[in-house]
């Protein structure tokens, strides 16, 4: 589908490597199709050593030279990088963003562009698992929609929603998520040093463990509370561990930090 259709990626951060790397990966395009854009010459040099992709230092002549411009800088530049592209975008074009907390209005308005699709990928799409959640403007072609849900799927899991609302508690749950899991892991693996395990064997037994649960409640498809339930047995050590988590407030903080992440997704769009 993406055949001979010229990409261009715009900040090749940690996330716009993901693209690359996964279409790449997955045989969607050859490195011929892909132009990156940075400001660095020696970040030029290594993506184009790495993926064999052409490079530029200019923003708008990538912009003028994809079919499809993915936006990946970071939420605080897009003001600074937007203005210079605009009226780059034919009409037929695609820009796909995956800055947080931008919106359509705000991406489609700085490009003169309407045809935009938002989303909101995670950390875990660099090794093609990630999780992304995408919606399109209204100008959107069946056509470019295609484009964007196989570009997007080249990071891992993409869905579709059909309203933009939905990108911003998106933004809180699987692209803040990562850093939850991260800290909860750190935390585990901090308190299997404390009671005596070595570093090595705690990062082992706690990364396991975290992906052993995932995939079982995945194939299982029973509730979470009715995992936890099995195996939680009267008076063992599990419900010794809960007890303390609730005790502790566990639901109540976490809650809280998705709240916070949410409004910041909010604000950020705001600018």
């Amino acid at each position: 589908m993406l055949h001979h259709l010229p990409i261009a990626v715009i900040g090749p951060g940690a996330m716009g490597e993901a693209v690359i790397g996964g279409l790449l990966r997955k045989e969607l395009v050859t490195p011929d199709q892909i132009l990156v854009s940075h400001p660095r010459e020696e970040r030029r040099r290594e993506l184009a050593a790495t993926y064999g992709v052409h490079t530029s230092p200019d923003n708008a002549v990538a912009a003028r030279w994809g079919r499809i411009v993915i936006l990946a800088v970071k939420p605080q530049q897009l003001q600074r990088v937007l203005p210079p592209l605009q009226h780059t975008l034919r009409d037929d074009d695609l820009a796909i963003s995956v800055v947080a907390g931008a919106t359509i209005q705000s991406i489609a308005e700085a490009l003169d562009h309407p045809a935009v699709v938002r989303s909101m990928p995670n950390t875990p799409a660099v090794i093609g698992e990630g999780m992304t959640v995408w919606t399109a403007a209204h100008e959107v072609s069946l056509q470019q929609r295609e484009w964007a849900e196989t570009v997007l799927g080249a990071l891992g899991h993409a869905l579709f929603v059909d309203t933009e609302v939905y990108l911003d508690m998106a933004t809180a749950i699987n692209g803040t998520g990562p850093a939850y899991f991260f800290l909860m892991m750190e935390a585990m693996v901090d308190a299997g040093v404390h009671l005596g395990l070595s570093r090595r064997i705690a990062e082992e037994l706690v990364q396991q463990t975290m992906l052993g649960s995932v995939r079982y409640a995945q194939q299982s498809g029973l509730h979470p509370a009715q995992l936890r339930n099995a195996v939680t047995s009267p008076g063992g050590t599990s419900a010794a561990a809960i007890s303390e988590l609730e005790r502790g407030g566990m639901r109540t903080v976490l809650s809280d930090a998705i709240w916070a992440a949410y409004r910041r997704s909010v604000e950020l769009g705001k600018r």
